[in-house]
This record gives C-alpha cells, sequence and structure tokens, in this order.
C-alpha cells in the first residue's frame, strides 16, 4: 500500500509534469520548444521551470546565439531519480 505522501509534491502541477515528462526523453529542449509542445505562455513556463531548477531538478542554461538570447532545459540526475520515483508512486497507487 502507498501512503499520498511518498508522491513528490514539485511535480503537482500540469505545467511541471509536462516539463519532466519532456526532459525525461530529450537532452536539451530550448524554451520556444518547450513553450510549444506544452502550450503554455512564456510566464508559465518561466515560473515552473524556475522552481523546478531552484529543486534541482532540472538545469537551465542561458546563452546568446548570435545577439539574440536562447534559454534550455534538461533534466539532472537528480531531477531524473526524483521523477523516476513519483511516476513509480503514482503506479502504486493506481494499483499497477
Amino acid at each position: 500500500m502507498i501512503k499520498i505522501n511518498q508522491l513528490n509534491k514539485e511535480f503537482e502541477s500540469r505545467v511541471r509534469l509536462g516539463i519532466m515528462s519532456v526532459l525525461m526523453v530529450n537532452d536539451w529542449v530550448d524554451f520556444s520548444e518547450m513553450k510549444g509542445l506544452l502550450e503554455i505562455t512564456d510566464g508559465n513556463l518561466a515560473s515552473h521551470s524556475n522552481a523546478l531548477e531552484k529543486a534541482g531538478y532540472i538545469e537551465v542554461k542561458k546563452e546568446f546565439v548570435g545577439k539574440k538570447p536562447k534559454t534550455s532545459y534538461r533534466v539532472t540526475q537528480s531531477g531524473r531519480e526524483a521523477f523516476t520515483e513519483h511516476l513509480n508512486a503514482l503506479e502504486k497507487l493506481i494499483g499497477k
């Protein structure tokens, strides 16, 4: 039996769940691509990615390509482990 507190609170938001899902199967994903995949606003992506970065679950790389800024994301090893544990806990919760 699983206790509900075994679920990771950082992944309760559908946006954070989406960000992590995308990053689990891709290496680096840039801001525009992530925004388009998840169909969310700039501000929504920025705030949720900031929270995941603070938790140590994603890495954010900011650089300039020519004269344009480019922000990219990738999952950290800690993030990969935490998200996998979260998914396993969800599967136990629904009885799979």
